[in-house]
């Protein structure tokens, strides 16, 4: 049996567009000999659909797709992933689902059970856990059909009482088959790549494992779809962050499964930052991230800050490459604080990346702002509001131009200003899209250096000054912030591994930093709550994937 995978790219209620693609790709695969084509998690309608699934015309535009796609399955075997309704009045009203189509008609359809409910999933809210579990009688064999979560379940502390394959493998399935929605981040591919090894360890079975690839707002899906014998061997690997189809003969990986499995090392976990650590994965995530944002809200052209620092240039540089070197514009706004090799190495990026830009001095704006409000600043002295000031007079030239011209304003805060309250609201805070908002400052050196790897793109200085936001006379980032490489640390133990203050200071870290640090992240909640969009790139991201009280008194 000759077993296909299609690795695509969807958006969220394209039915028009996701139907015809997923028709274009049986076609394909019915052309090279396949058996049976298997598609991602919800592919027809996008994953995640959130709160569409909440209104039945979604649904019914669902099973409508569903009717068109299998009157292309005649010939060929078909597994799409579809919302499907539950036909008893107990429970939520939908099932997620993986559809067997075969011969025009609906063969079989298999329930999702574990549905995770943590992070940037949130399942248990629109559907119904499978409770039957049968395995798909096709062609001659027997298909254990998973999707996504279902294969998670292993290990020492199991999310989950049951487990989908320990009810299948007792029906003697020949291979197992996982429709899936597995997003990036930058130690995803090596945990995936071992509980997919896990599976075929335990239950002694070959598995086909489908993800989808593609940006949906600030989910990365990464793709790297797999086959896997029954020695757990990789047969192949899909490309990652790229559409492609990809297959194998079944028959010639369950031969293997007489010998011994590949071992299984665990699912991977970074204990301590790592700057370096997938920065090329890192570059192409966010390259797909602002191309689908773009491309599928129907957005052309970007615009930006350029400062002559380091977040503005590696976000300026990664949409660039994404969007065309034409559909980005550079402003720079230099204040009577701006030093000018910082105008000249912002006016020197631009002229590597060949993009357009314009020079704003704010000098004049800056001095209204500031005699319209000297009678009620009351001769205080200067402090963070004149500072502030400038950020937002930035802001608002920016989304003035944005407005103007149609521009997206990118955003180039990083993580460790977000984490910190680093940045002023409505100045530059502002953006439709965050870039580096999902990546802490030393990351952003180290992404820096990639993207000059070959030449340089980004000017040497801007990657060897002292960081700074050039608001007051001969500022740095290091007058109100620790040490980034001892900063980012700890944050990445408190935000992703989620270490309290006595944990971390076992680690080595001072315990006055550690609590003074782990303050400025919990008392800027409320800044971050306003924030746009960000690109999601680590295990947890701020966002839809973190969720703390904005007023909670803890550590703060």
């Amino acid at each position: 049996m000759n077993i296909i995978l299609a690795q695509q790219n969807y958006h969220i209620g394209n039915f028009e567009a996701n139907t015809a693609k997923i028709i274009a790709a049986i076609q394909d695969a019915e052309r090279q000999g396949a058996d049976l084509v298997v598609f991602s998690e919800l592919c027809v309608c996008g994953y995640p659909p959130r709160d569409f699934l909440e209104f039945e015309d979604f649904i019914a535009k669902c099973y409508a797709a569903i009717d068109e796609i299998k009157a292309y399955s005649k010939n060929i075997g078909v597994l799409v992933g579809a919302p499907h309704r539950n036909p008893l009045r107990e429970g939520k009203d939908l099932f997620n689902a993986a559809w067997l189509l075969h011969e025009g008609e609906v063969k079989q359809v298999v329930h999702k059970t574990l549905l995770p409910t943590y992070d940037v999933f949130d399942e248990h809210r629109y559907f119904e856990p499978g409770y039957e579990w049968k395995v798909v009688p096709f062609k001659g064999k027997k298909l254990a059909v998973t999707v996504c979560e279902d294969i998670w379940n292993l290990g020492d502390n199991p999310l989950y009482r049951v487990c989908p394959m320990d009810e299948l493998i007792g029906q003697q399935p020949d291979v197992m088959i996982n429709l899936s929605a597995s997003p990036f981040d930058y130690d995803h591919d090596d945990s995936r790549k071992e509980i997919i090894r896990a599976n075929v360890r335990k239950y002694r079975i070959p598995m086909y494992y489908c993800n989808t690839v593609g940006s949906q707002t600030e989910i990365v899906f990464d793709g790297g779809s797999m086959i896997i014998d029954a020695q757990g061997n990789i047969v192949q690997q899909l490309p990652f962050f790229e559409e492609a189809m990809g297959g194998a003969d079944l028959d010639t990986l369950a031969k293997a499964g007489e010998g011994p499995v590949a071992p299984f090392s665990g699912t991977s976990d970074i204990i301590a930052l790592e700057f370096e650590h997938n920065i090329h994965r890192i570059k192409e995530a966010l390259i797909l991230g602002i191309r689908d944002y773009f491309g599928k809200m129907g957005f052309k052209q970007a615009i930006l800050g350029s400062s002559g620092g380091i977040d503005s240039a590696v976000t300026l540089a990664l949409a660039v490459e994404a969007l065309g070197k034409e559909n980005v514009r550079a402003v720079l706004m230099p204040s009577p604080y701006s030093t000018e090799h910082s105008v000249d190495d912002a006016v020197a990026l631009s002229k590597n990346l060949d993009n357009p830009y314009d020079i704003i001095r704010i000098n004049d704006i800056y001095e209204s702002f500031l005699r319209t409000l000297e009678p009620y600043f009351k001769g205080l002295p200067f402090n963070v509001a004149e500072e502030n000031t400038q950020s937002r007079i930035r802001g608002n030239l920016l989304m003035g131009l944005a407005n103007k011209f149609g521009y997206i304003l990118l955003n180039t805060s990083n993580k460790s200003e977000l984490s910190t309250g680093y940045g002023t609201l409505y100045g530059d805070m502002a953006g439709g899209l965050a870039v580096l908002g999902d990546l802490y400052k030393m990351q952003v050196y180290a992404l820096a250096r990639h993207i000059n790897r070959e030449r340089e793109i980004i000017p040497a200085n801007i990657i060897e000054k002292a960081p700074s936001a050039e608001l007051r006379p001969n500022q740095k980032d290091s007058d109100s912030l620790p040490d980034y490489a001892v900063l980012d640390r700890i944050l990445y133990q408190y935000i992703e591994r989620r270490q309290g203050p006595r944990e971390i200071v076992a680690q080595g870290f001072d315990a006055a930093l550690v609590a003074r640090t782990l303050r400025m992240v919990n008392n800027n909640e409320y800044k971050r709550n306003q924030f746009c969009p960000i690109i999601r790139v680590s295990s947890k991201a701020f966002g839809v994937g973190r969720r703390v009280p904005i007023v909670g008194k803890y550590l703060s």
